[in-house]
């Protein structure tokens, strides 16, 4: 049997990966922190669910809707999700094929923060950028 909290962020990817943003926003707490590190188009710390929603939405644009996170693995607490990814998408000429992990916080059954750690922050930028 899947922790509860695995089942949260599975389905929270499994929204993602059909457009349903609607779902995917209720899964974030209201006051959710959003980390994507680097120094590109996307990089930033963003706050609650509609800077984080409006990012999701931004990148899948930048991508003209090409932008595809395959869920590899999840693994779950009581506080902690780490999700293995393997993130694809093609943009002006460039293609990203990423393994990367996603940790994310989670409180009374939200995800609460989320950091993005892509294998390899040069070539993320580049792709952003």
């Amino acid at each position: 049997m899947a922790h509860p909290n695995e089942n949260l962020i599975r389905s929270g990817f499994d929204a993602f990966s059909r457009g349903d943003l609607d779902a995917v926003r209720e899964l974030f707490a209201d006051g959710i922190a959003w980390h994507f590190p680097g120094r590109s188009a996307i990089s930033g710390d963003f706050s609650g669910r509609d800077e984080v929603l409006q990012w999701l939405g931004r990148s899948f644009e930048l991508t003209g809707g090409t932008l595809k996170v395959e869920l590899h693995d999840v693994l779950a607490n009581d506080e902690h999700v780490a999700a293995l990814t393997r993130v694809t998408a093609q943009r002006e000429g460039k293609s990203l094929d990423d393994p990367s992990i996603q940790l994310f916080h989670v409180r009374d059954g939200k995800a609460t923060e989320s950091w993005i750690y892509p294998s390899d922050q040069q070539v993320s930028d580049d792709f952003w950028s």
